[in-house]
């Protein structure tokens, strides 16, 4: 079985001979640990394979996400990263003042000037199920251009400045879709972080009318030309977890651990695949090598009862740079006795 074709009947539910391999390291692990990371590759194969994807130059964009210091990205938003291998936060929203929405230019070159060249050639050079990881995160590229506290008050007021920016972005992320639908791939992936340690940080009834058109616009052209979508989210999204089933999304990766994991596989593990993850707030920090194999254990047996055969779930998990290397490997070691 190949890894394309072993990604494929998991996320069909069909048995596979093992549960598919993917692994998220964090930027500080390449900078801090890369002789570990080396070691981890070859130890384990993957089966998700993440094209480069070459986007225009930003007319915005100065500086470098990811070390210690200031940038800008790609939208004008000033960030600040207080040390190395961390993404930082915005200390300038672009868009803190609406007075400024007309004026101010969207990066569209991202997207008209994106090159794709090369991509079905890679395709026919790998068995690995291809997946291309998108720039589409409505919900935090609002909050990148207006500041948190702003678009949660602009959400809970009814702002209809909100309309035109969630366009603008929606028009940029379909563009962006479209595009990259057409080339060799399996899939695309988006994300938006959601949730809190309990609940959504804004009302389901919020999201569902605001942010759920635009994720089935998503996954409709994803599906319309034959390809499969995935969705990132942190936190506790249970509450919006009917709504990315019923819209079509094929794999979701969230923060199983922040919900009750039994219940949203005994509701949803047969329609959906679990694209990951491990506790990686306590148990792949702090854990013993028993803990993160029990918790591995644990989603495993949940995913499998609901299917009835080994299928439904990625072995994946995220890697911090402090998180200790044996919980790493553990975790995969765990996965393929399942």
């Amino acid at each position: 079985m190949t890894s394309r074709e072993r990604v494929f009947k998991t996320l069909n539910h069909e048995e596979i001979d093992r549960f598919p391999r993917t692994l998220w390291a964090l930027p500080g692990v390449g900078l801090f640990k890369a002789d570990l990371l080396a070691d981890f590759y070859k130890r384990f194969e993957m089966d998700i394979f993440n094209p480069r994807i070459n986007y225009g130059k930003s007319r915005y964009a100065q500086g470098t996400p990811g070390r210690k210091g200031n940038y800008i990205d790609e939208f004008g938003c000033f960030w600040t990263a207080a040390e190395e291998g961390i993404v930082g936060e915005v200390k300038k929203p672009v868009l803190e003042d609406w007075d400024d929405f007309d004026d101010y230019r969207f990066p569209t070159e991202l997207i008209d000037e994106l090159d794709l060249t090369g991509f079905d050639e890679q395709y026919k050079n790998t068995d690995k199920f291809v997946l291309a990881n998108t720039y589409i995160r409505p919900f935090e590229r609002m909050q990148f251009m207006r500041g948190t506290e702003n678009l949660f008050i602009d959400l809970a007021s009814g702002e209809p400045m909100l309309e035109k920016l969630a366009g603008k972005l929606h028009d940029m992320s379909m563009k962006e879709l479209d595009l990259l639908t057409d080339r060799a791939i399996d899939a695309v992936s988006f994300m938006d972080d959601w949730g809190t340690q309990i609940s959504l940080l804004i009302s389901p009834k919020t999201w569902e009318q605001i942010f759920k058109p635009m994720y089935k616009d998503y996954s409709d052209l994803a599906h319309s030309k034959g390809k499969k979508i995935f969705f990132h989210s942190d936190g506790n999204i249970e509450a919006i977890y009917p709504h990315l089933v019923e819209i079509g999304i094929d794999a979701i990766n969230s923060q199983l651990f922040c919900m009750n994991i039994e219940n949203v596989v005994d509701k949803y593990g047969d329609k959906v695949t679990f694209w990951g993850e491990i506790d990686r707030q306590h148990i792949l920090p702090f854990g013993t090598t028993d803990e993160v194999k029990k918790a591995v254990n644990r989603v495993a047996s949940a995913v499998i009862k609901k299917n009835g055969k080994r299928t439904g779930a990625f072995a994946q998990c995220e890697w911090n740079a402090f998180d200790p290397y044996q919980n790493i490997l553990t975790v995969f070691e765990e996965w393929d006795k399942q």
